[in-house]
């Protein structure tokens, strides 16, 4: 599910001071506009507060920093990453290690990336400084899906999963920042989007060296294999 960069000027919105969970919802749907518009850095919560229709004091009540209400977005983009990747828990649940599984992550999650470059970033700094990435739900789920992939025959050996979890969401987030500097239109930010998929793909099936060139590399790189000839 794709949450649009580019959103018009907010109307006026009802104040809602009797309803807590209207409120406190008004308030994330404003925070979520200004990082998509802004980034992180335009983010405050009186800023927040004007936008979503409600006094300082208010907004205040709910989040009592910038950075709460970071988090509480946050939370929001990955529950929307985990259904725009994943679907349901239903489908989640049924997943196989086939080409077509891995594929579908691998598109879906650039395309959600190059839809969504602010709050996406802001997402991905939250959960690479989170002292509990394990809370979020996305994180859960991607990276236990390298560790399920990597007990099987169709991984190579000694894989760290950790990292490539991280490496993997870095790139696919900061790719954006290059194809937006670099394309015209959505069209052309679609392209982008499924070149970057594919080259991870690549990587994954072959990587970049060629093993048999590097012996002792080989070897060092995993002492439970012979070097190839």
């Amino acid at each position: 599910m794709a949450v649009r960069s580019k959103l018009p000027t907010p109307k006026k919105r009802v104040r809602g001071t009797r309803n807590p969970d209207g409120t406190r919802e008004a308030i994330l749907e404003a925070a979520r506009e200004v990082l998509a518009q802004d980034g992180q850095e335009g983010l405050s919560v009186s800023q927040v507060a004007r936008r979503a229709g409600v006094n300082r004091g208010t907004a205040y009540q709910h989040f009592q920093t910038r950075e709460q209400l970071i988090e509480a977005t946050a939370d929001w983009v990955s529950d929307k990453l985990f259904h725009a990747v994943y679907g349901n828990l239903v489908d989640v649940a049924a997943q196989t290690v086939d080409s077509v599984g891995i594929r579908r992550v691998t598109e879906h999650l650039a395309d959600f990336a190059m839809e969504n470059p602010e709050l996406g970033r802001a997402w991905l700094f939250e959960l690479l400084s989170s002292r509990r990435p394990a809370s979020d739900r996305f994180w859960r789920e991607y990276e236990s899906s390298f560790e399920e992939l990597a007990k099987t025959e169709f991984a190579q050996p000694g894989i760290d999963t950790e990292v490539v979890s991280v490496l993997t969401l870095a790139g696919m987030f900061l790719w954006p920042v290059w194809a937006r500097a670099h394309t015209r239109n959505a069209k052309e930010r679609q392209q982008m989007a499924k070149r970057f998929s594919r080259e991870v793909l690549r990587l994954s099936l072959h990587g970049t060296l060629r093993p048999e060139k590097f012996p002792e590399l080989d070897m060092r790189m995993d002492k439970r294999r012979k070097p190839r000839t």
